[in-house]
C-alpha cells in the first residue's frame, strides 16, 4: 500500500500563486520541498501549488499494474497541462475492469507503462503523450512534448532530463497505433528542444502559423569580441534578431528584472535588434506580434 508522505504546508502567499524557486528559497523552503509532487513546474525555475492532494489521497486505493495517468499524471511529474477538473484518471491493465467511481476516471490499458516518480506509478513519457493527444489542443500537446525532451540549462542532479529523447518521443509516435497516435505524430512533429515554458512555445507556434522562419531556442550569445551577451529564448542569428518572451517573474521579481534589463541592453549594444513579448501579444494582439517580428526580420 502506497501511503501519501507529509508535506510542509508552504507559507502565504506561495500557496495561493505561483513563485519562483528562488523566492521560496529566501524564505527557507528546502530544495527537497521544492520537488514535491503537489508543485507544478509551469515553467523552469518555477513552482505552483496544484490540485493533486486527490491523487495522492487515492494512491492507497491503487491495485498491482494500476497507474496514474492522461492529465492526473501530466500534474504529478509535472508538465505543463491546463487546469483541469478534479477527477482522478487512472489507468488499469487488461484484462481487469477500470475503476469507478465518484471523482475517478478509469480507463483500461493494453501496455505496461509505468514509472515511479515522487513514489508515485506515473505513465511513462510516451505513454502520457498518446494519452494526452486524446484531451489536449495541438498547441497544449506540444507544449507537453518540449517539456518533457528539455534537457535544462540548470541541471537537477535527482531529477535528470530529459524525461525522454526528441528522437524516442518521434520514434515512439510513428510506431504507436494508439486511440490519439494520429494527432500525436502531427505534434510530435513541432516539438523542439529548448523551449523552457509553455508560454515560449506558445509564441513560438504563433509565428511559425504565421509563415515565419523557425528560430533557435535559448541560444547563448556573445559580442565581436567574445564577451558573452545573455542566453535568450528565441535567436534568428542571421538578421540578428532576438524574440523574447517577458513573463511574470519581472513583475514578482526586482533581481530577476534588472537581470533581464541588463542582458537586453548589453545585446542592443552589440546590434540585435530584441523583440519583447508579453501574455497579451500571444493571447490577445497575436497579429500584432507576429507584425512586430516580421518586421524586424525584415530590418
Amino acid at each position: 500500500m502506497l501511503e501519501p508522505m507529509p508535506r510542509i504546508r508552504l507559507p502565504s502567499p506561495l500557496s495561493d500563486e505561483p513563485f519562483r524557486t528562488g523566492e521560496a528559497l529566501a524564505v527557507g523552503v528546502g530544495y527537497g520541498r521544492l520537488r514535491g509532487p503537489d508543485l507544478a513546474r509551469p515553467f523552469h525555475g518555477a513552482r505552483s501549488a496544484t490540485a493533486v492532494d486527490q491523487a495522492l489521497a487515492f494512491a492507497p486505493l491503487l491495485l498491482p499494474g494500476d497507474r496514474f495517468s492522461h492529465v492526473t499524471a501530466a500534474q504529478l511529474w509535472p508538465l505543463p497541462v491546463p487546469a483541469a477538473g478534479e477527477e482522478v484518471h487512472i489507468a488499469t491493465p487488461a484484462p481487469r475492469n477500470a475503476h469507478r467511481g465518484a471523482g475517478v476516471v478509469g480507463h483500461q490499458s493494453t501496455v505496461e507503462a509505468a514509472v515511479f516518480r515522487h513514489g508515485l506509478p506515473l505513465s511513462d513519457p510516451l505513454t502520457l503523450f498518446l494519452e494526452l493527444a486524446t484531451l489536449l489542443s495541438d498547441d497544449d500537446l506540444v507544449a507537453v512534448g518540449d517539456a518533457l525532451v528539455l534537457d535544462p540549462a540548470q541541471l537537477d542532479p535527482l531529477d535528470l532530463r530529459p524525461w525522454i529523447t526528441l528522437d524516442d518521443l518521434r520514434a515512439g509516435c510513428r510506431a504507436s497505433r494508439a486511440h490519439g497516435s494520429r494527432r500525436a505524430r502531427r505534434a510530435v512533429s513541432h516539438v523542439r528542444q529548448g523551449a523552457e515554458s509553455p508560454m515560449e512555445t506558445a509564441l513560438r507556434l504563433l509565428l511559425l502559423r504565421h509563415g515565419l522562419p523557425e528560430p533557435e531556442l535559448n541560444q547563448n550569445l556573445f559580442d565581436d569580441r567574445g564577451r558573452w551577451i545573455g542566453r535568450f529564448d528565441m535567436v534568428y542569428r542571421d538578421a540578428r534578431v532576438i524574440v523574447e518572451y517577458d513573463g511574470d517573474q519581472h513583475r514578482t521579481s526586482t533581481t530577476q528584472y534588472e537581470r533581464d534589463i541588463s542582458r537586453i541592453d548589453r545585446a542592443f549594444a552589440a546590434k540585435w535588434t530584441v523583440v519583447r513579448v508579453r501574455a497579451r501579444g500571444i493571447h490577445v494582439e497575436p497579429m500584432n506580434t507576429v507584425r512586430r517580428v516580421r518586421e524586424a526580420l525584415n530590418g
